[in-house]
């Protein structure tokens, strides 16, 4: 296939890429089971990204409909309950009369749908309401069956609610998105249907759905909760794993395109500090790196030691993994979680109102797989720079900017001024938001998570740090151009072949966007994130 028609493949796919597959089959596709049991990350992006459908289990009907039977008698009995009989936030003093708790539902979805900014992307809009769905149907919410029901009907039948991106402080739950996506449910609000923005309404007619008439706690129960917080998490943990193996395969590139010891990567230096991350990625770099025939032509070079972001590859690299695995376990304990309130506990018949809507566990981890990635995205843009050369050990080596005719060609050049620019703009997105409450409720919401700033902040730096490691897989296969016709190691040889399937060789100056675009759209499919052996 050549570059042009690759290229235009890929353009295709990217502008055509539908997260609500219409045209497939219920009965050809997997089902997600909701049971009143834990997701997993899998089903979460089954759902939200292949449209996997859904189905309520009877294990969670009897759940729910538990949980019901205690609001109801509440109801009934005109107990105060918070968010039941009383107003919400500073106004749980206001005590609602029974004729009015209908209304005060979907008061609440209309007052609270105050979110703005461009909306959610459809992948996180579905694993929103799937994780919604998830946490009501585990009997601690309080909703009738119907409210579960609705959520799935939307899910299964390619309805997405138009959810605008800001608005929540990642404390009181998520409580702008969650309102607008809860509007559709009762037939207001908008939604995409088919590839159309219509009305809610509109759409649930099209769709053949009624809307639903909210009851008591119902409208509270769709809107508290930490679910836009943990779509996103689940999502983005997800690519960043593809990222930080892409970014070990960039890596390996680089060590031989530069020349770069094994040496530093022997199994007994990374045993002897017991990092788990640490030795994982040496031992990926190992297995890229095996069977390479530059390494044999420098064994008896003069160069001790390689600059860190060669050498120190498995501590830095590793240390990202670690990172990783610390936001992996904060958010798979959150899809077993309820995070609305009041919470009801059917087998005591209490009805508790506590604080698990509050997003910080999540906004702390948010903010640290940021972090993590801006280290990873920093540390390739160095190997980078360091790829320009020429340098004085390496006589055989590639011209400055890694053109064949510099001078009259500028090559590689602005594409490293490209790579310092991103890391700048990463660095900035890394601030934690986690560390700024801005108080809300006149007092009563006082300490906010700001976890739902935390995410979509990542989401953008997971787009930067992906076209940094394009860039260094670039550079890296056209130093290794100059290495010829020295092979590199198998995993190696392998990426390289996968880069040039997308971009040629630079022979003269050409315009490069195209080519770091291509390169990063493949990483986001996963391309360079591939299995290696040695």
């Amino acid at each position: 296939m050549t570059k042009h028609k690759t290229r235009q493949k890929h353009t295709t796919m990217k502008n055509n890429q539908s997260l609500i597959a219409q045209t497939t089959p219920l009965s050809s596709v997997d089902i997600v089971h909701i049971t009143g049991e834990a997701l997993t990350p899998s089903e979460v992006i089954g759902v939200a990204r292949r449209a996997m459908p859904v189905q309520l289990e009877d294990t969670a009907i009897v759940r729910i409909q538990a949980a019901r039977d205690v609001v109801d008698a509440a109801a009934a009995e005109g107990r105060k309950v918070y968010g039941v009989t009383t107003g919400f936030g500073h106004l749980s003093s206001v005590r609602i009369p029974q004729d009015q708790l209908v209304q005060l539902q979907h008061n609440l979805l209309r007052s609270h749908a105050a979110g703005v900014g461009e909306p959610l992307s459809e992948d996180v809009t579905r694993a929103m309401a799937l994780l919604l769905a998830a946490s009501l149907a585990r009997g601690n919410s309080g909703v009738r069956v119907e409210v579960v029901q609705q959520l799935l009907a939307l899910l299964n039948h390619g309805i997405t609610p138009v959810v605008p991106s800001r608005g929540s402080v990642g404390a009181s739950g998520d409580l702008a998105p969650l309102a607008h996506l809860a509007l559709v449910l009762i037939g207001e609000g908008e939604a995409l249907y088919k590839g159309e923005k219509i009305s809610g309404a509109e759409a649930l007619r099209q769709a053949g759905l009624q809307p639903l008439m909210l009851q008591a706690k119902e409208g509270l129960a769709l809107i508290n909760g930490t679910h836009l917080m943990e779509a996103i998490a689940i999502l983005a943990l997800d690519d960043a794993r593809t990222l930080v193996e892409s970014a070990e395969v960039a890596c390996a590139m680089s060590i031989e395109a530069l020349m770069g010891s094994h040496v530093p990567l022997d199994p007994r230096i990374h045993r002897r500090r017991g990092q788990y991350g640490q030795q994982v990625t040496a031992t990926r770099l190992r297995q890229l790196l095996h069977d390479s025939e530059i390494r044999q032509s420098h064994e008896h070079c003069p160069r001790v030691q390689d600059p860190y972001t060669l050498r120190c590859a498995p501590q830095v690299i590793g240390a990202v993994r670690d990172a990783l695995d610390y936001c992996q376990q904060i958010f798979e304990r959150e899809l077993n979680a309820v995070t609305d309130n009041p919470l009801i506990f059917p087998e005591d018949g209490d009805i508790l109102s506590g604080g698990n809507f509050h997003g910080q566990p999540l906004a702390l981890a948010l903010d640290t797989l940021a972090i993590a990635l801006t280290q990873l995205a920093s540390f390739s843009e160095r190997r980078v720079y360091n790829l320009m050369g020429p340098h004085e050990w390496d006589t055989n080596g590639a011209p400055l900017f890694l053109t064949p005719n510099p001078g009259l060609n500028s090559g590689f050049m602005i594409v490293q001024y490209a790579a310092a620019a991103l890391v700048n703009e990463i660095k900035i997105l890394a601030h934690p938001a986690s560390i700024d409450s801005i108080p809300t409720s006149a007092g009563m919401e006082d300490f906010v998570s700001m976890g739902v700033t935390s995410a979509h902040k990542l989401l953008r730096l997971l787009e930067l740090a992906r076209q940094v490691i394009a860039i260094e897989l670039l550079s890296a296969a056209q130093m290794l151009e100059f290495r010829l016709p020295l092979k590199p190691g198998a995993g190696v040889q392998q990426a390289y072949d996968h880069v040039r399937r997308y971009v040629a060789k630079l022979e003269e100056d050409r315009v490069m966007a195209p080519d770091i675009a291509i390169i990063a759209q493949a990483l986001q499919e996963g391309v360079f994130a591939f299995p290696v052996e040695g």
